[in-house]
């Protein structure tokens, strides 16, 4: 008896619901935007250069565009006053990023800075950023090893430079990038990381080269995450094993430091032999008690690491590669540039 009553009271709501949800969803009042095609959406409309696109839906439909994407629905806000509108007066309901697949790995997004939900953790870490790391009185007393790494790279150009034929080109944004991240792990830890007598280093940077890759690879299952348990491109797995490869090996610098630390505990130590490094901010900031009562775990630790790597190098590898075109593209702003630079000139002019 019980179960015949269940299964008619089941009947009965399906019935009495799915006209109300379908006029919801039919009614619910959303942003104008064009219709898109069934399953795939707007994705076609965009065509190659999205940025001229969504300009031209601007024109169309207003400053605010509601698209669809897949099965992901977005609202694409096209003007500087609607933004600046938008964000302050929703600046806390829009506050977080949409995390990709790839990003979820070994939870990164939970400890990432970039990625992590608003709240006390990301506040924390953002003071530290802020406040603590990325001062200009810090940065400042890096510029002996920015010097160094930037001379480093010039040695490895004009060597590898010495080997060409005549006529033949110099890959120079590899070298850039390969400065960058020896820069950053230099900050960071207080060591090159790419070098071919440190096996940890080599491999650290294998690993990260990888993240990289695959970051920067479109991802189908953000569009249609019905797709995520196939993994049709086989990203995530990749990212996994990479993922997991650097954090192993991020752990096992921070446990050589916290040696180090245990050693040196009570000495005085030459500020010339022992600089103070972001890994000696971060282990020094674990151990306070912060405002936010948040307590920094070994894997916050790890891929705080790592995301100093992701966030700084390839972006700052890429926008010296862009400088350095634009200068050979330029001769006369070339020209003007050199002498503020006071190093030898990078092309014969």
């Amino acid at each position: 008896m019980m179960v015949w009553i269940s299964e008619y009271l089941l009947l009965f709501l399906i019935i009495f619901l799915s006209p109300l949800l379908l006029y919801r969803v039919l009614h619910r009042r959303l942003p104008p935007g064009p219709r898109g095609w069934p399953i795939f959406g707007n994705m076609f409309q965009l065509g190659s250069m999205p940025h001229r696109a969504l300009a031209q839906l601007r024109d169309e439909y207003g400053p605010v565009v509601w698209l669809r994407l897949g099965a992901i629905n977005t609202m694409a806000i096209l003007s500087a006053k609607t933004a600046a509108e938008f964000f302050k007066n929703h600046d806390h309901n829009f506050a977080e990023r949409t995390i990709t697949e790839t990003m979820r790995v070994h939870n990164y997004d939970k400890a990432s800075l970039a990625l992590a939900p608003y709240g006390s953790y990301w506040r924390l870490m953002r003071r530290l950023v802020t406040v603590d790391m990325l001062v200009g009185k810090r940065i400042n007393e890096t510029a002996s090893i920015r010097r160094r790494c930037v001379d480093d790279m010039l040695c490895w150009i004009a060597k590898e430079a010495s080997k060409l034929e005549q006529g033949r080109g110099l890959h120079v944004a590899r070298f850039v990038f390969l400065m960058t991240f020896n820069l950053l792990g230099n900050l960071m830890l207080s060591r090159d990381l790419f070098d071919p007598e440190s096996k940890d280093g080599s491999e650290f940077f294998t690993a990260m080269t990888g993240l990289m890759e695959w970051t920067g690879h479109a991802n189908v299952v953000d569009l249609f995450p019905w797709l995520r348990w196939l993994d049709p491109q086989g990203l995530k797995r990749r990212m996994e094993r990479d993922m997991g490869k650097a954090i192993e090996i991020a752990s096992r610098f921070v446990k050589e430091r916290l040696e180090q630390q245990k050693q040196t505990d009570g000495e005085q130590e030459n500020d010339e032999k022992r600089r103070r490094d972001f890994l000696d901010l971060l282990l020094e900031y674990r151990g306070k008690r912060n405002e936010e009562l948040v307590k920094i775990s070994d894997q916050d630790l790890n891929i705080f690491i790592l995301e100093i790597f992701l966030a700084g190098s390839e972006t700052t590898s890429s926008s010296i590669e862009w400088a350095l075109t634009e200068l050979l593209c330029n001769p006369e702003s070339m020209t003007k540039l050199e002498p503020l630079l006071a190093v030898p000139k990078l092309v014969n002019t």
